[in-house]
């Protein structure tokens, strides 16, 4: 289940160009048992307040990503709400220091992604404050280390 959201000139600027609204198909487009799960998730994060608890975790979660800017290795740091970026410098051949910081840190229990020379996160909706500090840490200790 995907979706797409985009501002209103956006939207306004493929009408114009195509009159199709973002035209694609997949297998499973529209499937009742995808439709019936997103709907549900749509209903939990409402009435868990999901959405709004983003808001309350943004601004430590933005905090701890660009507490790591001055970390070995790191050239760039951004974040969106609860997602961020951490760019690394290569080392001797592309994506090896993104997979060196994702296999330490998977082996002192936190789970990271790696994408090339790239750390990307984007935690549960559910994460703690606790564990946001335990990740960054983490991280900020594997970066110091390498």
């Amino acid at each position: 289940m995907g979706a797409v959201f985009v501002r209103q000139a956006i939207y306004d600027r493929f009408m114009q160009a195509s009159g199709i609204e973002f035209f694609h198909g997949y297998t499973y487009s529209g499937h009742p048992v995808a439709c019936a799960a997103g709907l549900a998730t749509l209903d939990i994060y409402e009435s868990e307040g999901l959405l709004n608890r983003v808001q309350t975790l943004a601004a430590p979660w933005e905090a701890s990503a660009h507490s790591l800017k001055s970390a070995r290795h790191v050239t760039d740091v951004r974040n969106l709400g609860l997602l961020a970026g951490i760019e690394l410098e290569p080392a001797e051949k592309p994506g090896a220091r993104g997979f060196e910081v994702f296999l330490r840190c998977f082996e002192q229990g936190v789970l990271v992604r790696a994408a090339g020379d790239n750390i990307a996160l984007s935690p549960p909706l559910i994460i703690e404050p606790s564990q946001i500090d335990q990740l960054f840490s983490t991280l900020a200790d594997v970066l110091n280390q390498l």
